[in-house]
């Protein structure tokens, strides 16, 4: 089966997953997930972006079948505790002096569905943060811009300027392994041939 062959599905609502997408396929929907992601107790903080991927594109694919059903979820993990989304300023405040001078791993799961089968990934990128001023995160928060993102920051946006090195799929970072994800696609859709 050629990606051309088949509607494409991203079940998610997030912006960035969206203008990455467009890399490989302009012609795709956006019909994010609404399922539960509470995450069973004990499984391990790297496999939770894979498990919520899965669940998020099997709750798409249930409607939709015959379509690909892309399916992401990105955390942000520092000294084994996942960082999500902040839930208000103070929380953001706290998740950037956490990772101000040090390094995190930023893991994003992948799921693809099509016609009940499945095929799930996961990509690790490590991030160095330099030590932050507080006056830089206030600016950075006043930006509005951490709100929506685990870890409390978005690499693409003013939060570039605490980088001080990057290990693995910049990206993945971003919230979507993109090149990895075309071969994925690629190597999934070669099992319906």
């Amino acid at each position: 089966m050629n990606f051309n062959d088949v509607k494409v599905i991203l079940a998610s609502k997030s912006p960035r997953r969206n203008e990455l997408l467009k890399y490989i396929t302009d012609e795709f929907e956006v019909i994010p997930s609404s399922c539960d992601e509470t995450v069973p107790n004990g499984l391990d903080v790297f496999e939770v972006p894979e498990f919520l991927s899965v669940r998020k594109a099997l709750d798409v694919a249930k409607s939709h079948p015959d379509s690909l059903v892309i399916g992401c979820d990105t955390v942000v993990i520092i000294n084994g505790e996942i960082l999500g989304k902040p839930k208000d300023i103070a929380d953001a405040f706290n998740m950037l002096c956490r990772l101000s001078g040090n390094t995190h791993t930023v893991v994003s799961g992948v799921c693809l569905c099509l016609r009940g089968k499945t095929m799930s990934f996961s990509q690790h990128t490590d991030v160095k943060f330099y030590p932050l001023k507080e006056e830089d995160i206030i600016k950075y928060l006043q930006s509005g811009s951490p709100l929506d993102k685990a870890g409390a920051y978005g690499i693409q946006d003013g939060a570039a300027l605490f980088v001080e090195s990057i290990s693995g799929d910049y990206y993945n970072v971003v919230g979507f392994p993109i090149a990895k994800l075309r071969l994925e696609i690629e190597k999934f859709l070669n099992l319906f041939n």
